[in-house]
Order: C-alpha cells, then structure tokens, then sequence
C-alpha cells in the first residue's frame, strides 16, 4: 500500500516537472516565477491527494478547486491577491496539460476567485491638516516657502502628483483664480483657486525669484532647492515628512491629499460630477469610490464646503 501510495506521487510530480521545463524553455519565464507556479502546484496537488479519493490531475473536477480555494482561505488565512495567484498558475497549468493532450477540459473553466477586497481611499482630518497648513512652522527660505505651498496645493485642488509636477508659471491664472492642469492623456480641466491659496502662489514666486536672481535651470513652476524641476520622489518626500508631523496613518502620500480633497467635497455637499470634472475622473465609478466612506465620521470632522477656501489671507 506504501508503495502504492509513493508511485501515485511520482506520477503526479511528472507533468509538474514537464510543465516546469515547458516555462523555462517555451515560455522563457524567470526562475521566481517558474517557483512561484511550482509552490502553488504542489499545494494543490497536496491538497487533492489528501483528500483520499485516489484523485489525479486527470480526475479533478471544479468542486475540488472551490475546495482548494476555501482551504487556502479558511484554514490558511491567505489573501484574495495570493489565492488568485495560485489559481493563475492551475489555470496555466491545465492549458499546458490540453496543449499537450493530457486532459481534455479544464476544472478552472467554471471557477471565479474570490474578489479583492475594496480599499478605501486614506485622507487626512481636517483638524490635522488645518494643523499642517496654520500652525505648524517650516524651513526657513526658499525651501520652506515651496514645501507649505506644495502641502496646500495638493489640499486645495486635488491634483495629481504629476500633475502639480507638470504645472508651469503660464497655467497659474492668479487674477482669474484659476490653474490650468494637465491630466491623462494630456486632457485639460481648470480648477478654480482660492485668493489663500493665490497668495501663497505669489509668495512662492516672491521666494524663488528672490533665491534665484540669476535665473534657474528650471522648466517648471516648482523647482528643486538647486534650481532644477522638482522630481516625484523629492515631493514624496515632502509630503511624506510633513504628514507625519499630524499623522501616525500608514499611507502618506501626494495621493492622500487628492482623497482628503475628494473626501472633504463631497461630505459638505459638493455633487459627484462637480469632483469628477475637478479631479479629472474619466468615469464617474471611479469618483463614487468617495460615498463608501463614512458620512457621519466625515460629517464631525469638515465644515459645510472646503475649509480651505474660507480661510482669511493673513
């Protein structure tokens, strides 16, 4: 019987090994990914054979996927993104088995994994960030001027990070209190801006041309403290360090500021399409995401509209 056993697992290790090969050689894919797959293989061929039904790639059907699939989720706490990785993998798998003739359907054909959760965006409380922009002090000169106006323009208008990247002095129509920004797919929209924000775009201005007498290698409306276009990762940065002066959350990025933006707007009575047009959603489902957060929490925590705009120039 033991060796009954032993030979039955020799000969499902076969079209593994085969298949393993066929990744490498055929497919010409990495030796993680070639890991990955086997992993993910040898569990399922662990489990089916455990199941003590003399069970064969050959004989498996669909309920013993869905099977594997709740094992893997209940009994070993794995995430949705590593279950349906595991069933790409069998999925790839068993198209080799009928490219190669071994079966002639597959068991997956029926089989849907289970859904990833919804993150909800992360934002910022109001109070913290009346905290960021009012009261807490920054760098001396130039470069404090530019973090704090950063800070602000992504609160105020929800850009992008490339976006607020790719502004250049033309697109600021301060006495119109307006900007000009470039999204996606070099779509334009025009977001209105508030006369607090205005004057910290004049001060921005004062403060680079004061730092900068003699010109700037610079091609863009925010510059780097050498003169030089600010890159991504430098106003990751920034954000993230400033952020983490009124917040201890996990995520901290110019994306966050887009969300507490959204999140403000739409919780003091701004419509869904309004923020679609102001943050350049193509699709209104991708600004709906927003109505899933809390109301009443949002509701303690925003005064009616954007704080931002009332906020009296000093």
């Amino acid at each position: 019987m033991k060796q009954a056993c032993v030979t039955q697992e020799l000969n499902q290790r076969m079209p593994i090994a085969s298949f393993l090969d066929y990744l490498r050689s055929e497919r010409n894919r990495s030796e993680h990914t070639v890991r990955n797959y086997e992993v993910a293989l040898r569990s399922f061929q662990s489990f089916f054979m455990s199941l003590g039904e003399g069970l064969s790639w050959e004989t498996v059907d669909s309920d013993v996927v869905r099977e594997w699939v709740i094992h893997m989720m209940d009994e070993e706490d794995k995430k949705a993104t590593t279950v349906n990785l595991s069933l790409s993998a069998l999925r790839s798998f068993y198209h080799y088995l009928q490219l190669t003739g071994k079966v002639a359907k597959s068991p997956l054909s029926n089989v849907t994994g289970p859904k990833k959760p919804k993150q909800l965006p992360a934002f910022v409380r109001e109070d913290d960030m009346e905290r960021l922009l009012d009261e807490c002090e920054y760098a001396p000169g130039f470069s404090g001027v530019r973090d704090h106006l950063i800070l602000e323009l992504l609160y105020s208008t929800g850009m992008r990070r490339a976006e607020i990247l790719d502004l250049t002095d033309s697109d600021l129509r301060l006495a119109e209190g307006l900007v000009k920004v470039t999204g996606k797919r070099n779509k334009q929209r025009l977001i209105p801006i508030s006369p607090t924000l205005s004057s910290h775009i004049a001060d921005y201005l004062k403060a680079r041309e004061e730092n900068f007498p003699d010109g700037y290698v610079g091609t863009r409306f925010l510059i780097g403290d050498h003169g030089k276009d600010l890159r991504p990762d430098e106003i990751q940065k920034i954000v993230k360090e400033n952020l983490s002066r009124v917040t201890n959350q996990e995520r901290r990025s110019p994306h966050v500021l887009r969300h507490t933006f959204a999140t403000a707007m739409l919780n003091n009575g701004a419509d869904l399409q309004s923020i679609q047009r102001l943050m350049g959603h193509e699709s209104l489902t991708t600004t709906q995401v927003y109505t899933h957060l809390s109301f009443e929490e949002l509701k303690n925590t925003y005064k009616k509209s954007h704080p931002r705009s009332h906020t009296p120039v000093s």
